[in-house]
């Protein structure tokens, strides 16, 4: 079972990544204390990942809780398999959902993906895995293997509000496209996913009026 960093790991990655840049040293000082936001892993983690895509908070919480009451409470690939996508439909799912939700599955049950074996690749090869299932993007692998099983060298660059917050701590007029990301991220390495986490918390802080940004940002 995945283990989150513990708070003394995330705040020792804090300050050797506002030591070894300037520019999230901005960040770290502006952004409280956080605690890794581990979630639960496998099948159900994925899946849930991808029932939560492009909808609020709110909405995300009610359609999930409509999905397992409609499993009887046990998400697994068997039961998700086990109704059409119709009946997924049915839970709230749009249509494409519940059919990424069925490639999941089949994705398991045929042996295509082992989460049991997932956490022994690489990042990587775990990212490789992950994005070969219909419906996985890159984004959604990275952020799993981030939430559901603690990894912390993982970033990822595609996420609109990072690459906000990256524009912000550089002071840049332009935001970042997905690759200048990634690269602008290496010199965070091994901590880049806690990098990831500092952002996001700046970012929510700003956005919910709870951080100023300095002039200039």
């Amino acid at each position: 079972m995945a283990l989150a960093p513990s708070p003394a790991s995330v705040a020792a990655a804090r300050e050797a990544l506002a030591a070894a840049d300037p520019a999230l040293a901005r960040a770290h000082a502006s952004t409280p204390v956080f605690e890794w936001r581990l979630r639960p892993g496998g099948y159900e983690g994925l899946f849930r990942m991808i029932v939560e895509q492009q909808v609020s908070v709110a909405a995300a919480a009610s359609i999930w809780r409509r999905v397992v009451e409609g499993l009887d409470g046990q998400v697994t690939p068997e039961a998700v398999l086990a109704r059409d996508v119709e009946t997924l439909r049915s839970f709230g799912l749009s249509g494409q959902k519940a059919k990424y939700g069925h490639e999941i599955a089949r994705a398991q049950t045929e042996g295509h993906i082992d989460f049991d074996h997932l956490e022994r690749l690489d990042d990587a090869e775990a990212i490789a895995a992950l994005v070969a299932i219909k419906g996985v993007g890159r984004w959604t692998a990275e952020t799993f293997l981030m939430f559901c099983e603690g990894r912390q060298d993982v970033f990822p660059g595609g996420d609109v509000a990072l690459q906000e917050a990256m524009r912000w701590a550089d002071r840049a007029e332009d935001r970042p496209n997905e690759k200048q990301a990634y690269a602008r991220a290496e010199i965070w390495r091994p901590h880049r996913a806690v990098a990831a986490h500092l952002l996001w918390g700046w970012y929510g802080g700003v956005r919910r009026g709870e951080i100023a940004l300095d002039e200039g940002a």
